[in-house]
């Protein structure tokens, strides 16, 4: 029962997600523009401007090195002719390894609320418990790409792209696109 009422709250939020993306995107499409936000608690640069201020849910996509675990794991055993020895288990070494290996391929990691502002020069996150904002251009972005989920990713040139999902990450994947091409 819980869950049922959970998955029809989820699909309320995506059609609501959907419907202000798809608003946005005819609106745009008529020759509409959007519309700027004061903010006064972020610092801008001069002459940039704010259309978006919301918070969603941001991960990066990378793969870190290979920390491979040192070889402790194994046993004691009483052998009758060479008295007490270490008899390492290789079996758990070799798990130990594969899961090393496998935590560091490329993959959603740093998963993190934050404050999220679209300007007009990119994207301004500031993940949660942190002062700083970090930017992203939209002079260097390379693509956006929705998901079913409420969710977009954004591809950069120089850094490992950006995926936000949240409530607001479809109207933001069609505001930064609108921005991109507009500045292309």
């Amino acid at each position: 029962m819980w869950s049922r009422r959970r998955h029809q709250a989820e699909d309320a939020v995506r059609a609501d997600a959907l419907q202000a993306a798809s608003a946005l995107a005819a609106h745009l499409q008529s020759g509409g523009e959007l519309q700027p936000l004061l903010v006064e608690d972020v610092p801008l640069t001069g002459g940039e401007v704010v259309f978006a201020d919301v918070v969603c849910s941001a991960a990066r996509f990378y793969g870190t090195e290979v920390a491979h675990p040192p070889s402790t794991s194994g046993y004691f055993e009483e052998h009758p002719s060479f008295g007490r020895q270490w008899v390492s288990n290789g079996r758990l070494d070799a798990r130990r390894r594969q899961e090393a290996e496998a935590a560091a391929l490329p993959q959603w990691r740093d998963h993190t609320a934050a404050r999220v502002l679209l300007t007009s020069i990119g994207v301004r996150l500031r993940p949660s418990g942190s002062r700083d904002w970090l930017p992203f251009d939209h002079a260097l972005l390379t693509g956006v790409a929705t998901e079913e989920r409420p969710a977009v990713v954004l591809s950069y040139s120089v850094c490992a792209p950006l995926l936000l999902s949240g409530q607001a990450a479809p109207w933001l994947g069609v505001a930064i696109e609108h921005l991109y091409h507009r500045s292309i």
